[in-house]
């Protein structure tokens, strides 16, 4: 470190001025020993210089425009010597970099994966006078997510709420029911007894599910960051509007890599869906849109402005 060194270097030039105006042995000592003094500290150092690890200490997500900072620690068996670093952060999904010093707030004014990792990475003797480059810390990744809120829903999404049911294959549990009359071969463990005994006849309570084809939505990511900070909020509160009325459903993404889909089956999927799309690299052409696919109810989710 710069003031160690001058600090020393002061110090040194002291002793040999203190030797020259008092030529004793005592004055040659102190100079002596001030002269060998970085180089024990940095034999003294040498292990815990070699031994020393550092990771970084970041939340693997964040509500956009939450105050997020950046800490490391440092991991040593022995006492850990003077380090510095910085944080060097990448937006995958616009290609955009910064870099900031520990302790600064990270960049969560829109929604997006943050690849963070430690820059620069400097460890010196237990005296500061010599420096060498530590060994890289292992990156993280902070993925900035939309607050979760109720957005206006479209009517489509209404609209395939009213379908046509089927008898679930299997049985099994369902929150959708017929009740009809027992026929040869059903089983038993159906039977509606309650019903059955007022209507004088074995009635069944049949576990019924929707006749319905592939759900599809689909979202570019491209856009200004507001209009992706959109994008990501529908995707989520559309994709848990489907689910949270058992309905299955894929997402369709168009990405730099060209389209990529996800089946999403439950909470966990979307979770998953969401995660990998808020490090998709940016797509400079092409929609998804213009993929072909045998959907029978396909939305398409922009960026534009909501609705009053």
């Amino acid at each position: 470190m710069a003031k160690n060194r001058i600090l020393y270097a002061l110090a040194l030039l002291g002793s040999a001025l203190f030797h020259t105006a008092y030529a004793e042995w005592s004055s040659y000592i102190i100079f002596c020993a001030l002269l060998m003094l970085p180089f024990i500290s940095l034999i003294l150092s040498a292990k815990a210089i070699l031994k020393t690890r550092i990771t970084l200490n970041v939340p693997e997500r964040a509500i956009i425009g939450a105050e997020v900072r950046v800490t490391a620690e440092a991991h040593c068996p022995t006492g850990i010597p003077p380090f510095k670093y910085k944080i060097s952060i990448t937006k995958p999904i616009t290609g955009e970099e910064w870099m900031i010093r520990p302790n600064d707030a990270l960049p969560t004014e829109h929604c997006g994966a943050l690849t963070v990792s430690a820059a620069s990475s400097v460890i010196y003797d237990y005296l500061g006078i010599f420096s060498f480059r530590l060994r890289k810390a292992p990156s993280a990744i902070v993925r900035v997510m939309p607050k979760k809120e109720e957005l206006p829903l479209p009517e489509e999404f209404r609209s395939i709420l009213a379908r046509s049911m089927r008898a679930k294959h299997g049985g099994g549990f369902s929150e959708h029911h017929e009740i009809r009359p027992y026929r040869a071969g059903d089983t038993l463990n159906l039977i509606h007894w309650k019903l059955s005994a007022k209507a004088d006849e074995l009635m069944l309570r049949e576990p019924m599910e929707p006749e319905l084809g592939l759900l599809l939505l689909t979202l570019d990511i491209n856009g200004t960051p507001e209009e992706l900070d959109s994008k990501f909020s529908r995707l989520i509160f559309y994709g848990g509007f489907l689910l949270e009325h058992g309905i299955a459903f894929e997402v369709l993404a168009m990405t730099a890599n060209g389209i990529e889909n996800w089946h999403i089956r439950e909470e966990s999927d979307l979770k998953t869906c969401t995660d990998l799309l808020l490090c998709a690299p940016f797509s400079e052409s092409g929609t998804a849109t213009e993929h072909k696919t045998n959907a029978l109810w396909r939305y398409h989710i922009g960026g534009e402005a909501y609705e009053a």
